[in-house]
């Protein structure tokens, strides 16, 4: 018998355990529900307002090709756009996030600049030479010097 009551007193107290618990999960999954149309539309402004940033006139640029790159510079009050001309040794990132790594030989020292392509600071942008190179990141043109330097010119792109 006392077998038989804690049978009896276990299925009650699942009985109560199950219709308490299923108000409570449709709860949960209605908080879980709100909470993810809130991150959804935050993460969709965010999409929208990169969006909107991005510049819509950008040429295609490869590893290896030789760019000139107009740069915004403010001199006290005044504004002038100085051209960076160089090889584009590394390209990272994606979207807003962009940027491209420029290679050139200045006074015959090697001097490398960091450009977000969808920055403000860059004024123009223009594909002087298509380079021909079978890597992805042509750091190895670091230890190079004079002609060694030089990237063959792709005509197909």
């Amino acid at each position: 018998m006392a077998k038989e009551n804690k049978e009896i007193e276990s299925g009650i107290i699942t009985e109560t355990d199950t219709t308490t618990v299923k108000p409570v999960e449709n709860n949960e999954k209605k908080d879980l529900s709100s909470k993810s149309k809130k991150n959804s539309s935050s993460s969709n402004l965010i999409y929208e307002f990169e969006n909107n940033q991005l510049k819509k006139q950008l040429p295609e640029i490869y590893v290896g090709d030789t760019v000139r790159v107009g740069v915004k510079i403010t001199e006290g009050n005044k504004e002038r756009v100085q051209p960076y001309e160089g090889v584009v040794i590394a390209k990272r990132h994606g979207g807003l996030n962009q940027t491209i790594t420029v290679r050139r030989i200045f006074q015959g020292i090697g001097v490398e600049r960091v450009f977000m392509l969808h920055s403000p600071q860059v004024a123009s942008l223009k594909v002087e030479r298509r380079g021909k190179v079978r890597r992805a990141k042509l750091f190895y043109l670091r230890d190079r010097v004079g002609k060694a330097t030089r990237v063959k010119q792709r005509f197909d792109r």
